[in-house]
């Protein structure tokens, strides 16, 4: 590690840590939907159970559509493609699952529920994090912008 001294802060340069703390995180983000995506695939009823519960219809569907939309999450975390919108994506998600199965009307049943709801914003401010910052430079570069100024006829 290099540093120097501006006044009597210190500013460390470390690649590597950078690196590492970038590449930690998306495995976190990738294990987190991965445990959840696992649980869905293993067994969906009981997914599909748990979305009937709170009054969604279709909940078998549900089920299956949050298991392999939680599989892309993993991947774009893992390979780092489309790794910004990803991590929006998820970013939206996390806030739809706090509100639908966490929210304010959950909470006079069971106080903990609460806490859960604070948990996925939590999460949320991590994903914003990473999608402002990207996912680093052990990443397959693909995204959206990337994809749409490809498919743009050059001008002569």
């Amino acid at each position: 590690m290099r540093g120097s001294v501006i006044g009597e802060e210190i500013i460390v340069n470390s690649t590597i840590a950078s690196r590492t703390a970038t590449i930690a995180g998306r495995v976190i983000f990738a294990g987190v939907f991965a445990m959840a995506m696992s649980f869905k695939f293993m067994d969906p009823n009981a997914t599909a159970g748990y979305i009937a519960s709170i009054g969604f219809p279709a909940p078998l569907l549900f089920a299956w559509l949050a298991a392999f939309f939680e599989l892309g999450l993993v991947v774009c975390f893992l390979s780092g493609a489309f790794f910004r919108e990803a991590a929006v994506a998820a970013g939206a998600y996390v806030v739809f699952l706090a509100i639908s199965f966490h929210g304010p009307s959950h909470w006079a049943a069971n106080q903990a529920e609460f806490g859960f709801f604070v948990d996925h914003f939590t999460f949320l401010a991590g994903l914003l994090f990473a999608a402002a910052h990207g996912p680093g430079d052990f990443a397959v570069k693909l995204n959206l912008a990337g994809l749409a100024q490809r498919r743009q006829p050059a001008h002569a």
